[in-house]
């Protein structure tokens, strides 16, 4: 059995567009808690995105693995490698481009490879969705539950067995080393004061478990239709996970930066919960209108439109916009995305700066589904 559910677009929809909304804000200095990253321990709303949307990537491989199983071996490592390398690839070049900054006197100098950060999002997404397809590959499905559930105790296991006393903090965290070991630090994430890669090597273990148990999720959904059983099944099994991973986070505390085992368990209950919610509603009771049309649309080319998310800013920013001169008689300069938060949105609410920032965010959003329509309206789908 192979039925469509409208409901699994929707939700991978959902997640792109969340992505971008919690990545564009008008001003990082004023953001809405619910919009930010928790700081270390804990998960906020804007937490659970990144997951979903790993969650979201393993159910469509449900839908393509038998396929690409039945081509035989060469044809499956050819697909698999060619598109994760592609993703990766994507990835790294947003994070170098666009290949030129200002420097302080005002000219383009080139921007140095010995600076580039290696990983990110989309490395984070090719990563996990090619050891996962390898896994589920070879595991099929029964195997892969087991190998998935190893891979987080021993996760579990190495976090605590390298730093016995402090495993789970910024310092503490025994990935941080392999990191600057294998990569360098020069080409790490220094969000946070110091060179720590909150998407790189060794947190990457929990984060292909998300795309098997999504694999899991919709492999089950595609063998047991669209039955009440099926449902019922997706919201028991989500409460399991979502209770699993509060018990878990007791000792091994839910953490998006280290990527903890808890959390991979957690953040898949709340998609089980949230998918079963949209399934009932959308392939059930067919209750579509213009949000799930909104949502529908950015999923039909969900890592372009995320790429592009990320590019069209970058692309902007070399575009300069004088705003006056510091206090120090220098010149100050906006980029036409800048410019119109600071003239457009900003001023809308100078109250609460963290509105004119919000709002800034949403009309980003409309201008990135208004591209997600064009190409939709022209049939033009480009998969990744």
């Amino acid at each position: 059995m192979n039925q469509r559910f409208y409901s699994l677009d929707v939700f991978r929809g959902a997640t792109v567009a969340l992505m971008i909304l919690v990545n564009n804000p008008g001003s990082w200095g004023h953001i809405f808690p619910p919009l930010e990253h928790a700081s270390w321990h804990g998960v906020t709303p804007t937490d659970l995105v990144f997951p979903f949307f790993l969650f979201a990537v393993g159910n469509a491989m449900a839908f393509v693995m038998p396929k690409l199983d039945a081509a035989g071996e060469g044809a499956f490592w050819e697909k698999v490698l060619i598109r994760s390398l592609l993703i990766f690839g994507i990835g790294m070049f947003l994070n170098w481009f666009p290949f030129i900054k200002y420097d302080e006197a005002g000219n383009f100098v080139g921007k140095p490879f010995e600076t580039l950060r290696i990983f990110g999002v989309l490395q984070r997404i090719a990563v996990s969705y090619f050891f996962a397809a390898i896994i589920v590959h070879y595991f099929k499905v029964r195997g892969s539950f087991v190998v998935g559930m190893f891979i987080l105790l021993f996760y579990w296991f190495l976090c605590v067995a390298a730093n016995p006393t402090d495993p789970f903090s910024l310092s503490g965290w025994f990935g941080t080393n392999v990191d600057k070991t294998i990569l360098g630090e020069k080409h790490m994430y220094h969000g946070e004061g110091v060179a720590f890669d909150p998407e790189g090597l060794m947190n990457s273990f929990a984060a292909i478990v998300q795309v098997i148990l999504g694999f899991l999720v919709g492999n089950y959904i595609l063998q047991k239709g669209k039955t009440a059983e099926m449902l019922n099944g997706l919201f028991v099994a989500g409460c399991v996970l979502v209770f699993a991973g509060f018990c878990w986070d007791m000792v091994f505390p839910l953490n998006k930066k280290i990527w903890t085992s808890s959390y991979t368990i957690y953040t898949t209950g709340l998609a089980l919960l949230i998918l079963s919610m949209m399934i009932y509603l959308l392939d059930f009771k067919n209750t579509k209108g213009a949000w799930s049309r909104f949502f529908d649309v950015f999923g039909k080319n969900a890592l372009f439109i995320f790429a592009m998310s990320a590019l069209i800013p970058r692309s902007l920013g070399l575009i300069r916009i004088s705003n006056g001169f510091t206090d120090a008689g220098k010149p100050k300069y906006l980029s036409p995305l800048g410019w119109f938060y600071e003239n457009c949105c900003k001023p809308l609410f100078s109250s609460d700066p963290r509105i004119g920032s919000l709002i800034y965010a949403l009309c980003f959003i409309a201008m990135m589904w208004f591209l997600a329509w064009v190409l939709d309206k022209k049939k033009i789908y480009i998969k990744v």
